[in-house]
């Protein structure tokens, strides 16, 4: 059995669109920062040049006066280079976080607006990968290697003017360690890349095992299958790990190299040094200058080509994130408009933008099999639909392609004249298993209104006939529930939701079984709350119950993925096809065409 498919990963050249456009942006603190990190570059060779100074003082046995100088030079290039450091890493801040922050953010709003197909294709956990470890790798080497490299990289093309303002000859002594250098780099990342983007690509998988079979683990441990998920957990951490230490070796020799070039560069300084002074071409100090110039590229040599490294890994996470922002769908037009924004619409006066299309509409998952095929339906506005079927007749599957939250494999769904989505708040759906978020009561039901107030919060809960058991909690709106808060039954976690449906009043409304608690009191408190949030507003409702087919405007009835049948009830029934066949069994064969069952 194969793991699941990856989400898409961006090419090269889509990441290097993005980072130019981000430099156009930032230009002017980049040109800042580049201006004075060559500042301190340049600040940076006064040392040597002052050891070179006192050398040669000592050696022409100079007064003591002389040394005064050197002494002057370090002083000033010391408190220049400080300044100048400072300033570069503030600018090379305002250049580089806010782009990266960008990016994050994007990649967070693209996977919240990822359709659950394209999450549950391309496995949670490589989600979760890339926005826990891509992210963390983007983030620092945006805070701390692409400012070292563009430091090292600086100082060293300063550190060359001033060994070849000393004398050319030391300046193409020292270049004679560059080839070197170059087919290392080159080499390094030919070698690298596809190292570090295959095990980014391994973490991504490993954690998409290790949360499927957590995910699992009932059904793991009630069919034995827990050898099954541990050798496939064991492989994909195998796979990690060899390419973590594939990666080890090529750093390895990547810096063995490195020190070959270092000692062939110094090499070299010293043997040009030499002959110079002895051809009374150079003094003593300015040899000495020289070598320490060199002496001082070992570090930002080995810093530019060391930081390659997690360049390199930040640039396969980088292409990992944009791919998430690529597989998001297209935000509808316009940005969402926040819920407590909106005016309130009365039932009569909802706009014909509202009609819900879908036009020969269809669904298959990736191993071939059709969910949903050729579904076509109309639904204007206020108008009630109901999905009824046998259990995989993919009733569920239609319901969130109306919702927006599945993108159709064949076919459309229109909405007005934009695709359905929940991120415009024109849409609602609630399943049957409902999330309560770590937070108040409050809070929960801010999330579809963040700028209700209190008044608001409770008219909602009223209109649904959840204020009665809020207003009994320890501290009411403020009580906290989730995680570390106190524990909603089943039942309080889904009247929440649909308090918190009614607080967004979207134009479509869908419900997958989100009252499937049928035959308890608390079932029909949930239906009493599902018939005030689709009352004057379009609703797509799978029924778990016949009676709540009944008294829909249309009812769908599906089998393997198609609609079989449609109607209102009472002409289903007089059809005496399969919904007939359905209510007499649901009903008990009590009278057929009593939408009560009584």
């Amino acid at each position: 059995m194969t793991g699941p498919a990856l989400l898409p990963t961006a090419s090269g050249g889509e990441v290097a669109r993005l980072v130019a456009r981000a430099a156009r942006d930032r230009r002017l603190a980049l040109a800042g920062a580049i201006l004075t990190t060559a500042t301190g570059s340049a600040a940076g060779l006064g040392g040597p040049a002052a050891i070179g100074l006192l050398t040669q003082s000592v050696i022409d046995h100079a007064a003591v006066g002389a040394l005064a100088v050197p002494a002057i030079v370090l002083v000033l290039s010391g408190l220049l280079g400080g300044a100048a450091a400072w300033a570069s890493a503030a600018l090379l801040a305002r250049a580089v976080l806010p782009p990266a922050a960008r990016v994050r953010e994007d990649a967070m709003a693209a996977a919240l607006a990822l359709p659950a197909d394209a999450v549950e294709d391309g496995g949670s956990g490589d989600l979760v990968s890339r926005l826990s470890g891509d992210v963390e790798r983007v983030t620092d080497a945006a805070q701390g290697a692409l400012g070292s490299f563009v430091t090292a990289a600086i100082t060293i093309l300063v550190t060359l003017a001033g060994l070849g303002a000393l004398d050319w000859r030391f300046a193409v002594a020292g270049l004679l360690a560059v080839p070197i250098q170059l087919a290392t780099l080159r080499w390094y990342r030919g070698a690298s890349r596809p190292v570090y983007a295959a095990g980014r690509r391994a973490e991504g998988a490993r954690a998409a095992a290790l949360l499927e079979t957590f995910a699992a683990l009932p059904t793991v441990r009630a069919f034995g299958l827990a050898g099954w998920r541990r050798r496939l957990v064991a492989r994909s951490s195998a796979e990690a790990m060899e390419l973590e230490f594939a990666a080890t070796r090529v750093s390895t020799r990547f810096f063995g190299r490195l020190n070959a070039a270092e000692f062939v560069g110094l090499s070299a300084i010293l043997v040009v040094g030499l002959l110079l002074v002895r051809d009374h071409e150079a003094t003593v100090g300015e040899a000495t200058t020289a070598a320490l110039f060199f002496a001082g590229l070992f570090d930002p040599i080995n810093t530019v080509l060391g930081v390659v490294d997690q360049l390199q890994q930040a640039g396969a996470g980088l292409a990992r994130l944009v791919g998430v922002i690529g597989a998001a769908r297209p935000a509808v037009s316009g940005s969402p408009t926040p819920a407590a924004a909106r005016t309130p619409v009365s039932p009569t006066a909802r706009p014909d933008a509202d009609t819900l299309v879908a036009d020969a509409v269809g669904f298959r998952f990736p191993s071939g099999v059709d969910a949903v095929v050729g579904v076509s339906m109309t639904l204007p506005p206020g108008t009630h639909v109901a999905i009824v079927g046998a259990t995989g007749s993919g009733k569920s599957t239609l319901a969130a392609m109306l919702a927006g939250l599945r993108i159709p494999t064949s076919g459309s769904v229109r909405l007005g004249n934009a695709v359905p989505s929940p991120a415009t708040g024109r849409v609602g759906m609630i399943a049957q298993e409902t999330h309560v978020f770590a937070g108040t009561i409050a809070e929960n039901l801010r999330l579809a209104g963040p700028d209700a107030g209190e008044a608001q919060l409770w008219t909602a809960l009223r209109d649904v006939r959840a204020d009665g058991w809020v207003a009994a909690l320890p501290d009411r709106l403020s009580t906290v529930v989730g995680a570390g808060g106190l524990r909603l039954t089943a039942e309080n976690a889904q009247h929440l939701a649909f308090a918190r449906l009614r607080l967004l009043d979207p134009a479509l409304v869908v419900l997958d079984e989100a009252t499937a608690e049928s035959g308890s009191g608390a079932a029909r408190v949930l239906d009493a709350a599902a018939r005030a949030v689709v009352a004057g507003r379009s609703a797509v409702i799978v029924a778990h119950r016949l009676d709540q087919a009944a008294s829909a405007d249309l009812v769908l009835v599906m089998d393997h993925g198609r609609v079989v049948e449609r109607g209102r009830h009472e002409e289903l029934i007089a059809r005496g096809g399969r919904y007939a066949r359905l209510w007499r069994s649901w009903s008990g064969e009590r009278d057929p065409l009593s939408p009560a069952g009584a």
